[in-house]
């Protein structure tokens, strides 16, 4: 079975953005591939955290990734902290990473380009360490937006980099971008993507909203003057993003099937039809995440992740350790 790694970085609470774009996917991916899903926590402190909120991060990540779907039994779910090697693996992956290459990627020239102050040098090298977080499992896959596919790609150029340098050590990776729902945007402003990091709330619904919180959000999304359910990111940016929540919600619903169905009705109908689909499955995960948290189960689901992520991470990091002569042989 091949093999499938991601990862969510919990700087904040968890939303539809994600869920549809990652979580869900993941979920689905279980009766495809050996699924390991990690929550990057130390990609979280590439920039300043409050600790108790990081704490309270991790675990309700956590949390929802199982109150999503996904299973302990059929997953390998694990604190990236909790697998030593990811850091070691890091720092000499970092050794092997071109500074234009670093320079060139998306994050940090953002950050640069509007003038923000004491950027740390984690954030500067944090793509070398997703580099090593998806090369020490040898995946074959990484689910990824659109937007983030420039990782990948570096982590494809290191690992051939290495196997050109020291023989075959890694699995060159492949993005794997869902077709539908792989960027779902603000709703307040459909031009930016849905981020826990946006201005206003109103753009973003987090998957433990209150559900007539949520419901409002949708009714209140930015929509335009059409007056009609067509699906045009161009032209019609808002109600084609309630479209694809929509699509990605009732099992990739096609675009066309949802056109016919609100032809000649107002955007209230159809605002909510997606506000519905929306707290349907809302309700669905709160209800889940409660149990959870309430048990023993976060503590089990890491444990026995930790310990399986941590026999492969540990004979990988050995083998490249080896093969670029850092070790002395007996």
């Amino acid at each position: 079975m091949k093999r499938m790694l991601s990862g969510i970085k919990p700087t904040g609470q968890l939303h539809l953005g994600n869920y549809i774009g990652a979580l869900s996917h993941f979920v689905e991916y279980q009766d495809e591939y050996d699924v390991y899903a990690f929550i990057a926590n130390l990609h979280c402190i590439t920039v300043p955290q409050d600790p108790e909120e990081l704490q309270r991060n991790l675990r309700d990540c956590v949390a929802l990734y199982l109150a999503c779907g996904l299973d302990p039994e059929r997953s390998t779910i694990f604190l990236q902290t909790d697998v030593r090697a990811h850091a070691q693996l890091g720092y000499i992956m970092c050794c092997h990473t071109y500074l234009g290459e670093l320079n060139r990627m998306t994050q940090f020239k953002d950050k640069m380009a509007k003038g923000e102050k004491n950027l740390s040098g984690g954030l500067y090298t944090y793509p070398s360490l997703m580099a090593a977080d998806i090369l020490l499992y040898d995946a074959d896959y990484v689910p990824v937006g659109e937007d983030q596919k420039q990782h990948v790609e570096l982590t494809r150029d290191l690992a051939e980099r290495m196997n050109n340098r020291y023989g075959k050590l890694f699995t060159v990776p492949e993005p794997l971008v869902p077709k539908v729902g792989a960027r779902i945007m603000s709703l307040s402003d459909p031009t930016k993507k849905m981020s826990k990091s946006d201005n206003s709330d109103k753009g973003c619904i987090y998957l433990l909203d209150d559900l007539k919180k949520a419901r409002k959000k949708v009714m209140s999304a930015v929509t335009d003057n059409e007056a009609r359910v067509h699906f045009d990111p161009e032209l019609q940016p808002g109600i084609s993003n309630l479209m694809q929540i929509l699509s990605s919600l009732s099992s990739n619903r096609p675009m066309g099937d949802i056109e016919a169905e609100f032809e000649g009705r107002g955007y209230g109908d159809f605002k909510r039809a997606v506000a519905d689909k929306v707290c349907e499955r809302l309700d669905m995960i709160q209800t889940r995440y409660r149990e959870i948290v309430e048990g023993d189960m976060i503590r089990k689901a890491l444990t026995s992740g930790a310990e399986k992520a941590s026999k492969i991470a540990d004979a990988k990091l050995d083998e490249v350790q080896k093969a670029v002569g850092m070790e002395i042989k007996y």
